[in-house]
């Protein structure tokens, strides 16, 4: 079978190697150690690990993180309705719809090439109650009606920094405006040990969102390394002894820090408009 007619269930192998994208080049890279593993990587950064035995599996620590956030925010095995900016293999979505049968679930990822790779590849079409649209982050939640989501959650890069559009106060209006009662916003950064970008996007946010906090390596958070932050933000207070549970019993250490002390955090710093 040729590879460009996909198939119903994933055939990464057939995809092995490099492909040109919209915004450059895409490589699937079979691992090593596991046969049911693939690392895929969007011009030479490593962007997504799917493992196809295990849709549950998250290799990421900020994907780890996240998940705790998905796990905690309705009861277990409840559907969730989730939009994701950004998609890539759809590794997170693949997770919601494993561990929340029927959830319905709307990717949108703005390689428009990127898109079809990955559709074929893993068979995104066969996962029930995902869609997956090329389409611009801002420009898909604006195409959604109001109170549409009870998660929306950002994991969109340009190189090593969130695009603009996707964090400023408009973005995060959006996002509000999407999000059901109580709903939660998740946001992946990638950030200096000096934590700049977390805290401007942390007030950002804050300007519309009542309750928001952050999710980092305690090492990041004192300074002393590069990596990622998951900021997540609600109308609602956010169910904080559940996460925290939830992240003391992680495979990496993560420190939750409550909306109390971003708030502390970000004094002085200027919103994003």
């Amino acid at each position: 079978m040729s590879p460009s007619r996909g198939s119903d269930r994933p055939r990464p192998e057939w995809f092995a190697g490099v492909h040109h994208i919209d915004s450059g080049t895409a490589e699937l890279v079979p691992d090593r150690s596991d046969p049911g593993g693939w690392s895929i990587f969007v011009n030479g950064v490593s962007s997504s690990y799917v493992h196809l035995g295990d849709p549950t599996r998250l290799d990421f620590e900020y994907m780890q993180w996240a998940g705790h956030v998905l796990d905690v925010a309705a009861p277990p095995g409840e559907p969730l309705s989730a939009v994701h900016i950004g998609g890539a293999a759809c590794t997170l979505a693949r997770y919601v719809a494993a561990t929340r049968p029927g959830s319905p679930q709307t990717v949108f990822e703005v390689d428009a090439l990127l898109v079809r790779l990955m559709r074929q590849a893993f068979a995104l079409r066969a996962v029930r109650g995902l869609r997956l649209k090329a389409m611009d982050g801002l420009d898909g939640l604006r195409s959604l009606p109001d109170v549409y989501s009870a998660v929306v959650i950002r994991d969109a890069f340009d190189g090593a920094q969130v695009p603009p559009h996707l964090a400023d106060v408009g973005f995060y209006a959006e996002a509000a405006r999407v999000l059901t009662a109580g709903g939660v916003y998740v946001g992946n950064i990638a950030d200096t040990a000096q934590v700049r970008e977390s805290r401007v996007e942390a007030a950002t946010a804050l300007e519309v969102f009542a309750h928001v906090a952050m999710i980092a390596e305690p090492g990041q958070l004192r300074g002393r390394r590069y990596g990622n932050v998951v900021l997540v933000a609600s109308q609602a207070p956010l169910p904080e002894d559940a996460l925290i549970r939830k992240l003391a019993g992680g495979a990496v250490r993560a420190r939750f820090v409550e909306p109390a002390r971003v708030k502390e955090l970000v004094a002085g710093v200027k919103p994003r408009h």
